[in-house]
């Protein structure tokens, strides 16, 4: 996709993987809006990039999703990419019962977040010359972490449901693309400084270069063991990096 001369919403925009992106596109020209649901770090997220724009928007609510899509549309018609990052990561636990409201909710942003704003876009975006939705998946789609069983399964369904929406999309000016980071040190569960964790100024640095000439999946070169050890012999992978995790733990923050 061309790097410049965009007008980019990213939901998710106010921390962590989303802030980078919003401002590594503000940096090289681009019109960026960033979604989120607390106005206070979107003003302090627009205090520092100056241009910078900013929306209300909780991806759990399918109304205000709807209204803010029309908002979009009618202030920013030059609207030609949607990022689709917003995400949480809670830990769950698949040996005891489920906490169904976090569940739901986990499911509403993660999956259905992105599925709503593509819907809600995808007729505008298909008007514009030279279009691209970006989903934010994770090689947890690919090889899940079990104390993160549910997360990982939501970007297991947004990894499918990127390749069907390229395929149906292919005859249209609409390009789909898949960016599906390793572990990134950010405040996505919490900032850990485990070293075994990606920094994110490199990490947006590569998936900048490497977006020049994607045209599907977005695999930083820390991310690529996992994603390519997903196959017909992946649960020996699962058991080897989930056991790590349990010999070599998170640190307590």
């Amino acid at each position: 996709m061309k790097t410049s001369g965009n007008t980019i919403f990213i939901t998710g925009g106010t921390s962590g993987i989303g802030r980078g992106l919003a401002e590594a596109f503000h940096a090289r020209g681009n019109k960026v809006i960033i979604g989120g649901r607390r106005k206070a770090l979107l003003d302090e997220v627009a205090k520092a990039n100056p241009g910078m724009e900013t929306i209300e928007v909780d991806v759990n609510d399918a109304a205000r999703i709807q209204s803010v899509a029309q908002e979009l549309i009618r202030k920013y018609p030059s609207l030609n990419v949607l990022i689709n990052n917003a995400g949480v990561m809670p830990f769950d636990d698949v040996t005891g019962p489920l906490d169904d409201a976090a569940a739901v909710a986990m499911i509403a942003t993660n999956l259905l977040g992105p599925v709503r704003f593509s819907g809600a876009l995808i007729e505008h975006l298909k008007k514009q010359p030279d279009a691209v939705i970006i989903n934010n998946s994770s090689v947890a789609a690919f090889i899940p972490m079990a104390m993160f069983a549910l997360y990982s399964a939501t970007k297991a369904a947004i990894h499918s449901y990127t390749l069907s929406q390229r395929f149906a999309l292919r005859d249209s000016s609409v390009s789909v693309l898949e960016i599906a980071p390793p572990w990134v040190d950010t405040d996505l569960v919490y900032k850990s400084g485990d070293a075994r964790a990606m920094q994110l100024e490199p990490f947006i640095a590569e998936v900048m270069a490497l977006l020049e000439t994607a045209t599907a999946e977005v695999v930083v070169e820390a991310a690529k063991q996992l994603r390519e050890g997903a196959g017909p012999n992946e649960q020996g992978f699962v058991n080897y990096l989930n056991q790590m995790f349990i010999d070599n733990p998170l640190p307590v923050p």
